[in-house]
């Protein structure tokens, strides 16, 4: 039961809950019972243009606020969010089948990204640069960038609404958010958070919709809109930047993945061990971050491998609102049938299944390993995105960062080693936006998160990432005497 009723049925464009002018409406069910939660709009590019108007409308009074005040209406906001904490868990749970204890981590580490970016509204420094005659001089300001469209994942659907809507705000810049269908309900209540907080109409809408290609089509096309920033696949990413094009705008593209956990032969395997839980079993394994292929050295192989086994056999598959349930559901039919396919394939070319491996009621599957990995496997080169840990071989060092590279992606790696110069030159060499060493939770409001190669283009979080929302501007003065 939301307390606060924080379910919300409408979509929020400024600054009214509005329906869809067609009328119609769409389900969102919960992915462990199959229950109904609500029916909700379901937009189209009418509604979602309106929506871009009215942020756009709000620009101009909205940038021209002092940083202080933006952050003081990011603050309020933040306070908010931790007050209906429990609430808002309850109800990302429900929609989304991730455990309820990762739910309230996941408030509070998305709340953290307002309470950083309310601070940092105050820190968009400027620049002086020494000029090259006596009678100029030259300064370098930033500015709020415009209307901001956020395009957020079904897998964390409020911290990466944070993570995307706090810098904007914070530079002064309106947004239009389209959380995916699958889990609205967490984005409307941060809408109806954000309204609490004081936020003037037009600079904060929800857009609701079943139609993503068209509503997206849009939100790249529309000149009014100034800056997209994107979460998910990297195949969807490139038909929006290829949408974009027409208007350049400015992008962040935080996409596909297929990150390497590696344990060399001097690591403590069972500080290794629980890192790979984390790092590979949180929400199920649907994570941006997770990991998707798992080398350990041939000395500790073996071991690695049966504690492995072992930690993953004693995890508890169930309703996410249960307390000692740590694998929820899946999110998808399409999710499920893509896990079984992986392991299948896996399997029939040589994995030897060490646990799960098997289909649960419903939207379940059982947290799998699979021993003996090779590089033919499906699972090599695509994000199995479920509970399924392959582990590879390997002798060598150099043999591994080769493996570990050969991927069109780079967003996460992870490894294990006690030696210290390992660290810095396995670091270096993976082509990796981030690495976590001898550490398997590295997702942070301070530090900057983001890809290369295929896993996308830009930075989020940290002071990097307030630049990738805030126009550059070069003053010239002349004539000085």
């Amino acid at each position: 039961m939301q307390k606060n009723n924080l379910i919300k049925k409408e979509a929020y464009v400024n600054g009214k809950w509005v329906s869809a002018r067609s009328g119609k409406t769409f389900e969102v069910n919960n992915p462990a019972t199959g229950a109904l939660i609500a029916s909700i709009p379901d937009m189209n590019r009418e509604d979602v243009r309106a929506a871009i108007d009215a942020a756009n409308e709000s620009w101009h009074s909205y940038r021209d606020l002092t940083a202080n005040e933006r952050a003081g209406l990011l603050k309020k906001w933040y306070a908010l969010i931790l007050e209906n904490k429990e609430e808002l868990a309850n109800l990302m749970t429900i929609e989304s089948g991730k455990v309820l204890q990762e739910s309230i981590g996941e408030v509070e580490y998305g709340a953290s990204f307002v309470e950083w970016f309310a601070e940092e509204a105050k820190r968009t420094y400027g620049d002086v640069i020494p000029a090259p005659t006596n009678d100029k001089r030259i300064v370098v300001i930033k500015q709020s960038i415009g209307v901001v469209a956020a395009l957020t994942p079904w897998n964390f659907p409020l911290a990466m609404i944070t993570r995307k809507v706090a810098p904007a705000l914070a530079a002064g810049s309106p947004v239009v958010v389209k959380p995916p269908s699958e889990t609205p309900l967490t984005a409307l209540a941060l809408a109806h958070l954000a309204e609490k907080a004081g936020f003037p109409p037009g600079v904060y809408n929800t857009v609701t919709t079943t139609e993503s290609s068209e509503v997206g089509k849009e939100l790249c096309e529309n000149r009014k809109v100034r800056k997209l920033s994107f979460t998910g696949s990297t195949q969807v990413g490139k038909i929006l930047m290829s949408q974009c094009s027409s208007t350049l705008k400015k992008l962040s593209l935080e996409l596909g993945g297929n990150a390497p956990f590696i344990v060399f032969d001097d690591a403590d395997v069972d500080a290794a061990v629980k890192g790979a839980i984390a790092a590979k079993f949180r929400n199920s394994g649907q994570t941006c971050v997770c990991v998707n292929r798992f080398f350990a050295q041939d000395k500790i192989y073996e071991e690695f491998v049966a504690k492995l086994t072992s930690a993953v056999a004693g995890l508890k598959v169930g309703n996410g609102l249960d307390s000692d349930v740590q694998i929820g559901p899946l999110i998808s039919a399409k999710g499920l049938n893509k896990v079984k396919q992986h392991v299948e394939d896996a399997v029939a070319k040589g994995a030897v299944l060490r646990e799960g491996g098997k289909e649960m009621s419903g939207l379940f599957y059982q947290p799998t390993v699979l021993a003996d990995a090779t590089a033919d496997m499906i699972i090599a080169q695509e994000e199995v995105f479920g509970p399924v840990a392959p582990v590879f071989r390997f002798s060598t060092e150099e043999e591994v960062i080769k493996m570990a590279n050969d991927t069109e992606y780079g967003l996460a790696a992870y490894f294990y080693t006690k030696d210290v110069s390992r660290c810095w030159r396995v670091a270096e060499a993976l082509e990796s936006g981030m690495v976590g060493i001898n550490e398997g939770l590295i997702s942070n409001a301070v530090a900057p998160f983001g890809g290369v190669k295929q896993s996308g283009i830009g930075r989020e979080g940290s002071k990097y990432g307030m630049d990738y929302f805030m126009e550059i501007k070069y003053l010239c003065f002349g004539g000085i005497k």
